[in-house]
This record gives structure tokens, sequence and C-alpha cells, in this order.
């Protein structure tokens, strides 16, 4: 006869084995960069790629840690840091607001969706030039040029998500009275937050190139300032710092949004 299997143990033994896969993973995820970085250092340190252009990783460490002990690189960060956040938040939350007028109000909808399409293709930073000649080169037109190119994927994305909704729920709400603040709380925002986070998740990604691409033009400080210049005076350890950075807080903005959605959505 075929003996039973406890189902303790093979709950325990499912347990086991999702955590060595998890494991898997974590050491996956961490060998990826440390594999490019001893890649990196050995072609640099060999001559295989010239180390005036690709210095190696233990040199930009080392310039690393002096623009920290001199406290030029805080500054640089804390800046575009600043101009991120405020311009993230003055793009997300109108695109939001207007995501969910246009998802739940056909007329909306049809009024404002060909200024959007109509604007969307248009780049950003093509019209940076504009938004220097009405905002100035101070901090107003950093923020509204992050704001601007962070705008488009929420608002669509937010459509996007509403429009998905299930009528019955719509119907449902109709039935039992709901008004528009029911409408917007309880239906179109939830319904349409996997939509809506996946928007906000290219926001910051567009965020982070728009940044260096404004601070390079009518910029004092930040981090994009610090590559455009270090570049212009071939200091390409100092550039290099630059381009880490922003790949670091890339990484990191990543997972706080993810960390965010499983929060939000457990489901998903």
């Amino acid at each position: 006869m075929t003996e039973l299997k406890n189902p303790i143990e093979t709950e325990q033994q499912e347990w086991r084995k999702q955590q060595i896969q998890q494991r898997l993973k974590t050491w996956l995820t961490i060998f990826s960069p440390l594999c490019l970085l001893l890649i990196w250092q050995f072609l640099s340190q060999s001559g295989l790629i010239d180390a005036r252009f690709f210095p190696p990783p233990t040199a930009i460490v080392s310039t690393f840690i002096e623009l920290l002990t001199t406290g030029e690189l805080f500054h640089h960060i804390n800046i575009s840091l600043f101009r991120i956040l405020v311009g993230f938040l003055l793009g997300v939350i109108p695109g939001i607001i207007i995501g969910l007028c246009m998802g739940l109000y056909a007329p909306v909808r049809h009024f404002i969706s060909p200024l959007i399409m109509a604007l969307m293709p248009i780049p950003t930073l093509a019209l940076l030039p504009l938004i220097l000649i009405i905002f100035g080169i101070g901090e107003v037109s950093k923020v509204v040029t992050i704001a601007g190119s962070v705008f488009f994927p929420v608002v669509i994305n937010t459509v996007a998500g509403v429009i998905s909704i299930d009528s019955i729920y719509l119907d449902v709400a109709k039935n039992y009275g709901a008004n528009r603040k029911d409408f917007f709380m309880k239906i179109a925002l939830p319904g349409s937050l996997p939509f809506m986070l996946e928007g906000i998740q290219m926001g910051q990604a567009i965020a982070l190139l728009t940044i260096v691409a404004a601070e390079m033009m009518g910029a004092r400080s930040g981090i994009g300032y610090l590559i455009w210049t270090s570049y212009s005076a071939f200091l390409l350890k100092e550039m290099f710092v630059g381009l880490i950075l922003i790949s670091f807080f890339g990484y990191v903005f990543s997972l706080l949004l993810r960390w965010l959605q499983r929060k939000l959505i457990p489901w998903r």
C-alpha cells in the first residue's frame, strides 16, 4: 500500500523549498552588480579598456569618499532630492485627480483626452527652453520640468485603471445612492490602484532622467550639474560618481514603490 504523507510534513517541506528559492533570488540579485563591478575592475586594471575613460570602481569609490568628506556631495544630493520630491508630488497628485475625473465622467474624458494625446508625445526636455523663459533659471523651472514629465504616465494609467473597473460596482454604488466622494474614494481610487501605481513607477524613473537633464541647463548644483561639469572638465571619476548615484536612487525608489504596492494591493 502507498504510504500517506503527513500534511504537516508536506507543508513544512514546501515552506523550506520556498525559503531556499527566495534566498537564491536574493543572492542572484546581489551577485549580478558585484559581478559587473569585478569585470569592470579587471578590464580597467589589465588595460583592456582605457582607464582614463573607464576608471576602475576602486578609484570611483575613493573619489566618492573624498566628495563625501568635503561635504560637496551631500549638497548636490540634497538639492536634487528636494527637486525630485517636490516635482514628483506636483506631477502625481494632479495626475491622479484628473485621471479619476476622466475615468469616471465621459464628458471630462472627451474634453481633456485630445489635450493629453497632443501634449504627451512632446518630450518635456524639448519644452525646457520655453519653461526657462516662463519660469526663469531658478528652482521653479526644475520642479515644473519634473512635474510635467511625471504627470502624463500617471494620468494615463489612472484613466485606464478606472475604465477597467467592472461596471457592476458602479451600478451597485448608484443603486445604494453613493455620492461623488464615495465614487472617488471607495470605487475609483481602490479599483485603479494597480494601474495607478504602475504609472507612478514609470513616473519616478522619468523624474530621475529629467532631473539630470534639467540640472545640466541653468543649474549651479545637483547631481546633474555634478555630472555635466565633471564631464566638461574631464573629471570622469566624479562623473561616474554622479551616474552611479542616479542609478542607486532609481533602484531605491523602485524598491520603495514596490513595497508600497504590496501594502496597498496585496492581492496583486
